[in-house]
């Protein structure tokens, strides 16, 4: 039997656009070089692809600089997708773009309608739930749509709360396997991972913690070796790649896909 949570057939990620330089950040600490994106972009979906999964790969779109982070569009789940409804005002055409493409690829899709606002990088789905966390671009209004829809899917949804600064809830977390949770002391310190197996990133190295499993791989942004080795020594075949220009934007490997 497949696990869900991290046995995928099938990504959908984006091109960067040479736009990206003007992408959303919540600090400025340099302006992302589009080659070197685009070389670690074409990495992420090899390694996608490595796996024996299709990757569909979506133009670039000029018009939305931080359209490269499709996960932030749409839930998708074995019995159907949800459109988001992103937080920030200049993401929200993206929206309309995925559509599309998930309609061809799903029997049932619903949408986030508003007032509330849901981004897919607060939404971590693990093997008994799914956990959503607010953030500066998610609302309580936005989670308690969200879980109106899943619940007539008969997911269980449980809210939890981002700590201050951090913008996203999977900017601090990410699914090991159905059961294990990597994170950053300050967000497990919170309690909402009670019942899990949590492994912790290093001391100094918690942007690792932005990581994703992809059947048999740990896609880890480079730069973290003692969270890598950590996870290598765990039993996970962990795969390096390059995120310096995609944290310049506050992104990283679980922003740059949608899996299902």
């Amino acid at each position: 039997m497949t696990d869900p949570t991290y046995e995928f057939t099938r990504a959908v990620t984006r091109r960067p656009a040479a736009s990206i330089v003007n992408g959303l950040r919540a600090e400025d600490i340099g302006t992302p070089d589009l080659a070197r994106m685009e070389e670690a972009h074409t990495h992420y979906v090899a390694t996608l692809k490595e796996t024996g999964a299709e990757v569909i790969e979506l133009p670039a779109l000029e018009a939305f600089p931080d359209s490269v982070f499709v996960e932030d569009t749409a839930l998708c789940l074995p019995k159907g997708a949800v459109l988001m409804r992103p937080g920030a005002p200049s993401r929200m055409g993206e929206v309309a773009e995925m559509a599309p493409t998930l309609r061809a690829l799903y029997d049932e899709l619903r949408q986030i309608e508003g007032p509330g606002h849901v981004e897919g990088g607060d939404i971590l789905v693990t093997g008994r739930e799914i956990l959503v966390g607010r953030s500066d671009r998610t609302d309580a209004e936005g989670v308690a749509e969200l879980t109106r829809i899943v619940s007539d899917w008969s997911y269980s949804l449980r809210e939890v709360f981002t700590p201050p600064g951090v913008l996203h809830f999977k900017t601090d977390c990410s699914l090991l396997d159905g059961d294990t949770i990597l994170s950053t002391k300050r967000l497990d310190a919170s309690g909402c991972f009670e019942g899990y197996r949590v492994l912790h990133t290093a001391e100094g190295e918690e942007a690792a913690a932005n990581s994703i499993r992809f059947n048999q791989f740990v896609l880890c942004p480079a730069g973290f070796p003692r969270t890598a080795e950590m996870l290598t020594n765990e039993g996970y075949k962990v795969v390096e790649i390059s995120n310096s220009e995609c944290a310049k934007l506050d992104g990283g490997m679980s922003c740059l896909s949608l899996r299902f």
